[in-house]
């Protein structure tokens, strides 16, 4: 960042200095981090009055602060220092206004202090938000650098399952048979995913266990229907129910992954559609402009090429029917085909047979390394070129080792909500982890929502 100032003596009487500010809900939230002011007339998403809508109103001292930004940074610039500042509030900014903040000079004293006339406007509509006056000491010499640098600030809102919730909420619940939900987190997040209209739940496994479980958490089984079962059969069951047509997915409570899934891979029995079941995490990654995928980081273990091709469609189908551009990319270690590392030489023939249309519905590039995958920098200082090198939303990891790695540093590292759901069966599996959050797991029964929609044809 280049920063220059102008110095007491250059300073002249009318002189001005503006500056254009886009209120950003993220804005919001940093603020009332850093300030300390939680109140929900402040932050997005809650109604602080009681009128029914979120109010997202940007602080007073929030918009204010723009005066000091220009007076600290523009005119007079680096080196100023606050004396007095009054300030008259005539309206409220609130999220996605954008604002102009302008300063004048007014006077200049014997002393070094500069009275400057200050303003925040509306720009889309020039109505004042507030004015006032601000006496400074102005700097007294010449500062002009260019190697001004801030640390970069994340904020950790999952916005895009925010925005996948709010696309499910709108499709009927998705009837879903719970399997074995014994367990705090598990019965909870079947009950969340219910209250919020995203999920019908039939709860199948011990009823008394399930019971005396929902009083503890003071939970209403009221409606709910509940098939008492031993733990063994509790499976199968849920794949019974999915042939008579009474479930339209699966979801797994407290047992292991390979007890839920032993049925499912069974030959009459089972939900098998001819592809080879696969895993796919949807990350909410802060900071990234959409969701990203990780596949497969919980079922294939080293996957071989034609297990792969199965692994890229499931994700790519499912990125349809969430609504993202399908843009895969094949990691490797590397960015070039290496005879010595065979997840290249997968990688190259994976694209190769997208070009050919043996893969459908999305763009796929490999080998990509993480970092030119999803940086554009190091994809284009690699010399790649492409729509999918630097903007990868799909990451398809060589084995199980990697993935699991891979989604556990976006989940623990970078702060990802990550949801879980297995494609290739007849009807959407979600698979949730014990550690799993409740909005990792609301997700999860969207985005499982929102896929049934679009392979059943209702949106």
């Amino acid at each position: 960042m280049h920063l220059t100032n102008t110095p007491f003596d250059e300073l002249v009487v009318g002189q001005t200095a503006e500056m254009r500010r886009l209120v950003t809900p993220d804005d919001l939230y940093v603020f009332a981090n850093v300030s300390g002011n939680y109140n929900p007339m402040h932050l997005p998403a809650y109604d602080g009055d009681g009128d029914g809508r979120p109010d997202s109103i940007a602080p007073g001292m929030y918009v204010a602060s723009m005066i000091a930004a220009v007076l600290g940074t523009k005119l007079p610039g680096p080196g100023t220092l606050y004396h007095q500042q009054s300030l008259t509030f005539h309206s409220r900014a609130h999220a996605g206004d954008d604002l102009i903040c302008r300063v004048t000079v007014l006077s200049k004293s014997a002393v070094g202090l500069v009275t400057f006339a200050t303003e925040v406007r509306n720009a889309a509509t020039e109505d004042l938000i507030l004015e006032g006056q601000a006496v400074v000491a102005a700097p007294t010499r010449k500062f002009d650098r260019d190697d001004i640098e801030v640390p970069r600030l994340v904020v950790e809102r999952h916005r895009h399952f925010e925005a996948l919730l709010e696309k499910a909420r709108a499709l009927p619940p998705l009837v879903t048979a719970v399997v074995c939900p014994e367990e705090e987190k598990s019965l909870q997040g079947a009950l969340l995913a219910h209250q919020e209209g995203i999920i019908t739940p039939i709860l199948i496994g011990a009823a008394d266990r399930i019971r005396t479980l929902a009083r503890a958490l003071g939970a209403d089984l009221s409606g709910i229907e509940i098939r008492d079962v031993p733990l063994h059969q509790a499976a199968a069951l849920a794949c019974d129910l999915v042939h008579q047509g009474r479930a339209q997915a699966v979801m797994k409570g407290h047992l292991h992954t390979d007890e839920l899934l032993r049925p499912m891979l069974d030959r009459d029995r089972g939900l098998r559609m001819g592809r080879r079941f696969t895993h796919v995490f949807v990350m909410d990654v802060p900071g990234m402009p959409e969701p990203i995928m990780v596949s497969d980081a919980a079922i294939n273990i080293a996957p071989d090429l034609q297990t792969k091709v199965d692994i890229v469609q499931n994700a790519i189908d499912l990125a349809i029917s969430i609504g993202i551009d399908p843009r895969v990319g094949v990691l490797s270690a590397v960015e070039t085909v290496t005879p010595a590392i065979p997840s290249s030489i997968d990688a190259a023939l994976l694209s190769k047979m997208a070009e050919r249309g043996q893969i459908r519905g999305g763009q796929v590039d490999g080998p990509l390394a993480m970092d030119n995958a999803v940086d554009i920098g190091a994809a284009r200082t690699k010399g790649l070129r492409g729509n999918v090198a630097g903007h990868a939303n799909i990451l398809i990891v060589p084995d199980i080792d990697a993935g699991n790695m891979l989604a556990k540093q976006l989940a623990f590292v970078s702060h990802a909500e990550g949801a879980g759901l297995v494609i290739g069966a007849k009807v959407p599996v979600i698979l949730n982890s014990r550690s799993d959050s409740s909005m990792s797991r609301l997700a999860s029964c969207a985005v499982a929502a929102l896929h049934h929609a679009r392979v059943a044809g209702d949106v």
